[in-house]
Parts: structure tokens; sequence; C-alpha cells
């Protein structure tokens, strides 16, 4: 208790708390102060818990703590006569009841405020199913489990992203790759635009590219749309079967529904699923739970570099030369492997001698996987019943509906259960015969087992024998000395045998080889004088190749030579060419403006008055002064228009006054001929008045 209160007080005199305490103040604190204390380390977790709890009610902070303390899973020690009291210390402020709260708290406090963020987000609203009979209720309902899984994954993906260290450095430099990616992009896109511009219609060219990209994405989207639909449709399907199948069932069971019946069955499924509860499932449990600790251990660990990699790529290098020698030099030992008759070696020698304890796990191994085999086995064996049962009554429903099928009765009845009787009772006989026949077979087996092991001893033995006398290998050698000449004797007779037919089948031969010598020797003399024409013509074929082949070369390297030169021509001719058309349009331009000049000149000198008005100087200046009183007449008319402004703007409203008026008028006289007259209406010196 005194370590307990010691790191408690050592952790509120840390950060953030700062409170200063030692044993004496500490141990002093009223029940009030100790609560205030608690609730000030559960702001620490969840700042929503932020409250002076003399401004709060007692069952309000008893609530609110223990609504935390639920969130977070603290679980205080004891049964439910323990939880009471628990709730009751913590309304007064007990210390028995707060330090080890106190104690739990502070040391998984960056746990505990994960624990309480993910809560705020993650503790699901249980609606009841009335209200999520409404449309509105029950998408709302499903659009927050949505959101809540959504933020579940973009959380696992934060995590990880904070485990997997990527340093700033490494972000850096993949933005800079990145960049100099996208300028490189750039500068061939702009290229390509460049040389497609060259090309005719290439607006529509583009344009038809990018609808051709367009309806590309759109058909790779409907064949998503198309697989998933495919899949749905099959899984739909699969539903279907299973439910059909689940109906099927359950209309046989219904149909030859009997209480025995039920009861096996009942009883069989029983002892099926404690098997599988009690001793498959948990076993399966742990084997999960050891994965998933191993997979949490492995996704707990900081992202490996290339430095991490490089260093257990040469662990498993030599971990796999070790391997590679190991089995080299048991390979040099010749060994022997033990084959599939070990695990039944290890059975009989625990029959024939006392078995020791180390022996027993393999055992109950084997044993375990065996039951296991056959619940599978017997899991098969229920449905293929189910199925056969289904079957069978199918078959009898189908032999009601027909007619004319035979039904034993009486007599024939009774014959047929003595032909069943005789027949059982030589079922019965061969049966038994059977077993003592499978009975002896064992026994011949297992001598035979027996047999084979002092064999092995003796063989043994023998070796060892023969290693002290200094002569080992001598048994080995000697049954293969034995086994060598019983070879050889089969081999002599072979051998004697078959030398007769090889002497005649030699002559055979001799006599056919000396046939063949007479008919081919005129073709052999022809193909002397074949080959020697084939010599001669070959080497004159030599000569003449290379004569060719130093031929080709000088004309080919004349041929790159003019090709050069001719090359260079062009070029120059090219040049000349595009400077010949260059200097020629440069010099009609100039003849045009010299043209343009004489002209000008000769119609500013001559005495005529119309071709002096001809010249563009004469022009320019026209222009200019006719655009000139252009501007003063604008400007006059501009003046007067300021000045006419005001009393205009006057005029204009007093005769728009004036067409409100006079509308005005005519709505009342409309209105007056359209209803009854009241009274008289007389009109005196522009006035109108009423006279009732």
């Amino acid at each position: 208790m005194s370590d307990q209160i010691k790191f408690i007080m050592d952790s509120l005199n840390k950060e953030p708390f700062r409170k200063n305490y030692n044993l004496i103040t500490f141990d002093s604190l009223e029940p009030m102060q100790l609560l205030q204390v608690l609730s000030d380390v559960l702001a620490e977790i969840d700042p929503k818990q932020l409250v002076d709890i003399r401004e709060e009610m007692p069952e309000q902070t008893a609530k609110r703590m223990l609504s935390l303390l639920g969130i977070l899973k603290y679980k205080p020690s004891g049964n439910a006569t323990d939880m009471s009291t628990f709730r009751q210390g913590l309304v007064i402020g007990s210390k028995p009841v707060i330090y080890p709260v106190l104690h739990w708290l502070l040391q998984r406090t960056n746990e505990l405020k994960k624990r309480a963020y993910l809560a705020r987000f993650l503790i699901k609203l249980e609606v009841p199913s009335e209200f999520l009979q409404d449309e509105t209720v029950a998408d709302t309902n499903k659009q927050y489990e949505e959101l809540m899984e959504a933020f579940k994954t973009l959380h696992k993906e934060y995590e990880q992203l904070k485990i997997s260290g990527f340093s700033t450095a490494e972000i850096r430099k993949d933005i800079s790759a990145m960049e100099e990616e996208k300028d490189q992009l750039i500068k061939r896109v702009e290229h390509l635009k460049k040389r497609v511009e060259t090309a005719q219609n290439h607006q529509w060219m583009l344009k038809i590219a990018r609808q051709l990209r367009v309806e590309k994405e759109r058909e790779e989207y409907l064949a998503q749309q198309k697989q998933e639909q495919k899949n749905q449709l099959f899984h739909a399907v699969q539903r279907l079967q299973r439910v059909q199948n689940q109906l099927k069932s359950m209309r046989q069971a219904a149909a030859d529904a009997k209480p025995e019946s039920l009861m096996k069955r009942l009883e069989e499924e029983i002892k099926f699923n404690l098997y599988m509860v009690t001793e498959k499932f948990p076993k399966e449990l742990e084997n999960k739970k050891k994965e998933l600790h191993f997979l949490q251990k492995v996704v707990s660990e900081p992202a490996m570099g290339h430095s991490d990699l490089l260093e257990l790529e040469s662990k498993i290098n030599e971990i796999n030369t070790e391997i590679n020698q190991l089995i080299e030099k048991k390979m040099m030992r010749n060994e022997p492997i033990e084959g599939k008759l070990s695990l039944y070696r290890q059975q009989v020698q625990g029959i024939l001698l006392p078995q020791p304890l180390k022996y027993l796990g393999p055992q109950a191994s084997i044993i375990s996987r065996k039951k296991e085999a056959k619940a599978e086995e017997l899991q098969e064996a229920k449905e293929k019943l189910a199925s056969l049962e289904r079957e069978a009554s199918v078959k009898r429903n189908q032999t009601r509906e027909f007619d004319g099928t035979e039904v034993l009765k009486g007599d024939e009845f009774k014959r047929y259960v003595n032909k069943l009787r005789s027949k059982s009772t030589v079922f019965k006989k061969k049966h038994q015969i059977i077993a003592e026949l499978k009975a002896e077979f064992g026994l011949l087996q297992r001598t035979e087992e027996l047999l084979k092991q002092r064999h092995e001893n003796i063989q043994q033995q023998l070796q060892t024998m023969e290693e002290k006398k200094g002569i080992s290998g001598y048994s080995y050698t000697q049954e293969e000395l034995e086994r060598v000449s019983a070879l050889k004797s089969e081999v002599d007779e072979m051998k004697g045998r078959t030398l007769d037919d090889m002497s005649e089948m030699v002559k055979k031969l001799y006599s056919l080889v000396s046939e063949k010598k007479s008919a081919l020797a005129s073709v052999i003399k022809e193909l002397r004088q074949l080959r020697q024409k084939y010599q001669e013509l070959t080497q004159e074929c030599d000569e003449k190749k290379s004569q060719y082949d130093s031929c080709a070369a000088g004309l080919e390297s004349n041929r790159s030579k003019l090709e050069q030169e001719v090359r260079r021509l062009r070029e120059e001719c090219l040049q000349e060419e595009s400077r010949y058309h260059y200097t020629n349009c440069m010099i009609k331009n100039l003849e045009v403006q010299l043209r343009r000049a004489t002209d000008e000149m000769k119609a500013y000198i001559s005495s005529d008055q119309q071709e002096k008005r001809k010249a563009i100087r004469e022009q320019y200046t026209k222009n200019t002064a006719e655009q000139e009183n252009l501007g003063k007449k604008l400007r006059e008319k501009q003046k007067v228009i300021r000045e006419s402004h005001g009393p205009n703007m006057k005029q204009a409203k007093m005769w728009r006054d004036l067409e409100q008026l006079m509308e005005c008028k005519k709505q009342c006289f409309l209105k007056q001929q359209s209803q009854t007259s009241i009274g008289q209406v007389i009109q005196e010196g522009g006035e109108d008045r009423l006279i009732l």
C-alpha cells in the first residue's frame, strides 16, 4: 500500500498536475479533496470531466465518474457485493476505494486518453426497434454506423502512419522528386503539343482522343459495376439455395418428427456440440490468439528501412549456409532416415516395454488429432445421413403415390422374416470367420514386426562386434558377395544362351554386309569422282568469294563517300535556294516601297490640284481637319445638353406626374361606371365635388 501511495504522490507532483504533495499532506486529504484529485486526473484523460465537485451534487459526481470508468474498462476487485461497496466508497470519498483507482489511472494515462477519445466516437447509441421502423430514423442510423466504420479505418491508418516512422527528410526528398517528375512531364506535354500542332486537324484529333479516353474510363467503370453485380447475384443465389435447403430440412424434420428420434438426434447434437465447444473451439481460439499476438507485435514494431532488410537478408543467408552444411554432414554420415513405420515402432515399444513419461505427449497429440478427424468425419456422416434420409422420404412418398406396389402380408411376410433370419445366421458365421482371420492377420503382422525388430537389433549387435574386432562391414560385404555370385551365375547362364544366338546373328550380318558392299561398289566409284569435283568447285568458289568481298568493300567505301558528298551538296543547295528566295522577297518589298515613294513625290511636286489631293499627306491633313471640326460640334452640343439638363428633367417629372394623375382619373371613372350611383358629381372651377 505504501508503494502505491508513493507512486500516486510522485505522479501527482509531476506534469501536468504539479500538486506538491508529501506523504503527510496527501494522507491528510479530506474525502472531498480526494474526490477533487480523482476528478482532476479524470479531466486530464477526458477534458469534459473538468468540474468543481463543490458545485455538483454527489449523485451526479458518482454517476459521471462511474460512467467514465466503465468506458475506460476499470474492473474493481471483488464480486457484486464489493461492487456496491465500491460505489458507496466512491460517493463518500473512501481512501481504500480511490487509491487503487488513482494508481490504475496514473499507470496508463496515455493509453486511457486514447481510449476516451475513441469512446467519444465509437460508443454506439442503442435505438429501440420500434423507432427503427421509421425510414428516416433507419437511414440516419445506417449513416451513423457507416460513419463510425469510416472513422475506425481512418484512425487505424493514422496509427499505422505514426508507427511507420517516415522522416520529414524522406518526405521532402519524395516531394522534390515528384516535382522534378512533374516538370519533366510538363516539358514532355509541351513538346508533344508542338509536334501535334504541325499536323492537320489536330484540334479535332485531340477532341476525339479525349472522348476515347473518357469512353475507356466509362467502359472500365461499367465493367467493374458488371462484375460487382455478378458477385452480388452469385451471393444471392447461394443464399437462396441455403434458405431452400434449410426449408426442405425443416419440412422433412416436421414430417417425420417422432419423440424418440428427436431425443436421439438431440443427444447426438448435444454430445457433438459439447466436444466442439469444450475441445475443438478453445484450441482454435488459442491458436488465433497466438497469431493475433504475433501480428500485433509485428505491427507495433517501427517500419523497417533498407539497412534492416539487408541485415535480415545476411542473417537468412548465414542460416541457409549452416543448414546446407548440416545436411551435407548428415548425408556424409549416411544417417538412416525414419520412415513411416517410426510411429508404429514407438507404439510397439510402448506395448512391449514400460513406456517412459516423455512418450506420453506425442501419443496424446496423436489421440487428439484422431479425435478431431473423427469429429469431422462424424459431421460429414451426419450431412450424408440427412441427405439419405431426405432421399428415403422422397422415395417413400413416390411409392405411396404409385399404385401396384406389392406389400408383404401374412405368410409371405413370415417366410420373408425366416429368410432374413437364416441369412443373418449365415452372415454371423461368415462375420465370425472374418474376425478370426483378421485377428490371425494381426498376430502375424505383429510377429513380423517383432522379427524385423529382432533382426535389426541383431544386425546392430553384429555391426558393433565387427567394429570391436576391426572387421566392420564384413557381414555386409559377405552378403553382397553372395548376391553378386548369384547374379554372376545367372548372367553366365544367360551368356551361354545368348552366345549361340549372337554367332548366328553375326553370320547373317556378314552375309548382308557383303551383299550391300557388292551393290554399293559402283556407287562408291561415282561418289569419289563427285567428291573431287566438289573440292575443285569449293576452291574456285572461295577464290571468287574473296575477290567479290574485296571489290564489294571498295565499292561500299566509295559509295559511302559519295553519299556524304551528295548529302553535303544538297544541304548547301537548300541553303542557297532559301537565301535566294529571301533576297527576292526583300527586293520585291523594296521595289514596292520605292514605287510608293516616287508616286508620293510626283503627287506632292505636281501643279495639278487633283493629283495633290491624291497624295497621302493631303489625305491625312484633310482627315485631321474633319475630325477637329467634328470634335468642336460635339463639344458645343455637350454644352447645350448640360445647360438644358435640369429644366428638361423637371419637365419630364411633371409629365410623369401628369400621366399618373390621368391614370388615376381613368381608374376612378371606370370604378364609377361599374358601381351604382351613390351621389352626384358636380364640376365647378375645374374641381369635382360629390354630393350625397
